[in-house]
Parts: C-alpha cells; sequence; structure tokens
C-alpha cells in the first residue's frame, strides 16, 4: 500500500451510505417542509396574483406596445386600474355591510320597534308558507316572543358571522395585496414560465411544452369566461341594487357574486329582488329596476358561450367544489384561487389520462403482433 492509498480516508461500508443518503434526504425534507410553513400564509396571495398575471398579460403586453415599448408604465397603469376596480366595490360592499349593521342595531334598541304584519300571500308558499307565517305574526305581534325562539338559532350563528366578516375584510386586504405583487410579476413574467417549463422538462419530459400551455389556457378561460363573467354581472347587478335602494345591497350583491361563480346563476337572487320591488315600490319604479334587472340575469348566458367559444370546458362540480374549498381554506380571495386552481388540476389531470390511455392502445397492437 502506497502512500497516497494510506492518506485516503477508508470507503464506506454499504450500510453507511444507506445512513448518510438517508440523513440527506431528512434534511431537505425538512428544509422543504420548514420553507412551506414560512410561506403558506401567503400561498393565497401568491396564486392569486401569478392568475392574475397570467390573465392580464396579454393586456399588459399589449399596452406596452401600443406606449412604444414602456413595459414598466403598462404594468403601473394596469395596476392602478386593477386597484380602483377592487377598492370601489369593496369600499361600497364594506360601508353598505357597517351601515347595516348599525341600522339593524339601533333599529333593535329603540323602544319603537315594530315588525309589519306578514303579507296573506305567504301563507300559500310550499312546504314553509304556514310555518314562516305563523313566526312573523309571531314577531309583529311580541317580538320578545319571537326573540326567545329563534335565541338559540341565533347564538348559534353568531360566531360564523363574525368569522365571515372577519374573513371578508382579511379577504379584501389579501385582494390589495396580490394586485400590487401583480404589478412587480408582469416584467419577470417570461422568465419564470421558462423556469416553470424546465421544472416540467424534468417531471414530464414529453408534455411539458403541451401542459405548460394547457395550464395557461385554462387560467385564462376560467377567469374570463367564470370569474371575469360574474364580477361584471355582480358590478351591473349592485350598480342598480344601489340606484333602487334595495336593502342590504351590498350583502345581496355578493350574493349574485357567489351565485354567479358557482355558475348556479344570480337569477336565484335577482328575482328575489324583484319580487320585493313590485311589493314595495311604485309600479314605476318596480317596471324600471325590472327592465334593468332582467337584461343583468342574462349577462352570464350571453356573454360566457363569447368569451369561452374557443376555450375549455371544466364541469360544474369542479368549479363548485373550487368555489366551497377556496372559501373553506382562504377565505373571500379563495373564492377565486379555488376554481382555478381545481379548473387546471382537473385540464392536466384530462390530458394526462388521455396520453396515458393512447399509450396504452399502442401497445396493445404491438404486443399482439409480437405474439403472433
Amino acid at each position: 500500500m502506497n502512500e497516497v492509498q494510506r492518506a485516503l480516508p477508508p470507503r464506506p461500508e454499504p450500510r453507511d451510505d444507506v445512513i448518510h443518503f438517508a440523513i440527506r434526504l431528512g434534511l431537505l425534507a425538512f428544509l422543504v417542509y420548514w420553507s412551506f410553513v414560512l410561506v403558506r400564509p401567503f400561498l393565497a396571495i401568491l396564486a392569486w396574483s401569478m392568475v392574475l398575471t397570467v390573465a392580464l398579460y396579454p393586456v399588459y403586453d399589449w399596452l406596452a406596445r401600443r406606449l412604444g415599448g414602456r413595459y414598466r408604465l403598462s404594468a403601473i397603469l394596469i395596476t392602478v386600474s386593477s386597484l380602483l376596480i377592487v377598492v370601489g366595490p369593496a369600499t361600497w360592499f364594506g360601508m353598505g355591510l357597517v351601515q347595516g349593521l348599525k341600522l339593524v342595531s339601533e333599529q333593535l334598541g329603540s323602544a319603537n320597534f315594530v315588525v309589519p304584519a306578514p303579507p296573506p300571500g305567504i301563507r300559500a308558499w310550499p312546504v314553509i308558507g304556514s310555518r314562516f307565517y305563523e313566526f312573523w305574526h309571531l314577531a309583529s305581534t311580541n317580538l320578545d316572543s319571537a326573540l326567545v325562539v329563534i335565541g338559540p338559532q341565533l347564538r348559534v350563528m353568531a360566531k360564523p358571522l363574525l368569522g365571515m366578516a372577519t374573513s371578508a375584510g382579511q379577504g379584501i386586504l389579501k385582494f390589495l395585496l396580490a394586485i400590487v405583487l401583480m404589478g412587480f410579476l408582469f416584467a419577470p413574467g417570461p422568465r419564470m414560465v421558462h423556469g416553470l417549463k424546465m421544472f416540467l422538462m424534468h417531471v414530464v419530459p414529453e408534455r411539458s411544452d403541451e401542459f405548460l400551455s394547457l395550464a395557461g389556457a385554462t387560467i385564462r378561460t376560467v377567469s374570463q369566461g367564470v370569474l371575469g363573467v360574474a364580477v361584471l354581472q355582480a358590478l351591473l347587478a349592485g350598480i342598480g341594487f344601489g340606484l333602487a335602494g334595495v336593502p342590504a345591497g351590498s350583502i345581496l350583491t355578493f350574493l349574485v357574486l357567489f351565485m354567479a361563480i358557482i355558475q348556479i346563476g344570480a337569477s336565484i337572487v335577482i328575482v328575489g329582488v324583484l319580487i320585493w320591488a313590485w311589493m314595495t315600490m311604485d309600479m314605476a319604479g318596480a317596471l324600471l329596476l325590472t327592465a334593468y334587472l332582467v337584461p343583468v340575469s342574462l349577462v352570464d348566458n350571453v356573454l360566457k358561450p363569447i368569451v369561452m367559444a374557443h376555450g375549455l370546458e371544466t364541469p360544474m362540480l369542479v368549479i363548485f367544489i373550487g368555489v366551497l374549498g377556496g372559501t373553506l381554506a382562504h377565505g373571500v380571495v379563495g373564492l377565486f384561487v379555488g376554481p382555478i386552481v381545481l379548473a387546471v388540476a382537473w385540464q392536466l389531470m384530462r390530458a394526462w389520462m388521455r396520453d396515458t390511455a393512447a399509450e396504452c392502445v399502442d401497445r396493445v397492437p404491438s404486443a399482439v403482433s409480437r405474439g403472433s
């Protein structure tokens, strides 16, 4: 044995290699877990900012070219415009909610607070008409007894309603942060796409370009055809509610937005408002509000096929689960992020299963020919 061989450390045994590999794997897993814990509070914000960047990047690029290649100015204009679009309705919704709660509190604290008698036609409502009429009549004649009846239910609902109000405030703040972050993601967008493509090449090397294009197309289709149309419909309905003085107009506008996103449709809320209008407003006002809200209820039926004519079709159940799951996991922001993330996962899974099935079909004839 020469001097060089004596200077080298002894070669580790196979068992030592396994131990070293397990230690390195454990450290890597701990690092990944710790990184996830640090990033987890910002996942919804990051996801929404990336969705906005992908959805608005064509507008950003078009505007930058119209401005003579001023990409930074284009990013600033789009960011400011998006902030104004979000801040206006969010402020109106928040102020309407606060004023509504203040009005209810003042009326409940007033000795002159009375509940009007129920319309007799409520008795004819199917299933719930009779019981609802009796409770309304009890509230109009003896409010204290009515409050005793529904007191346990109100106590149960108090905590969830308070949580929803807090979540709504946090959601608006997350929206604003995501829009600001979107402005910074426009410029490095192509580099981020290239990096994502390099990552996909290690995961699905044969389909990296196809999967990346499919994810981008799904984000744009769902954000424009589902979320964009829903936001437009809710904005138009909210304008009508505000001009007509509909009680709790901000809350009804949010319900229009929610129903439109989950694909049930805003007509349920709008029909209820129109019933209230014809029962309480004069004929001219009710007719004018009806003439405005009926076309608004049909906005999704007209615009959605146009926007999604060449896009992708995602099942309603996927959108519905994405909305509910996203809302439960991330609050108001999850209402928008959830369906997009789940739609992307659905489309990628479909493409992967389709490719796998095609490969299996191709292998069967070759195996039969070899056997023969």
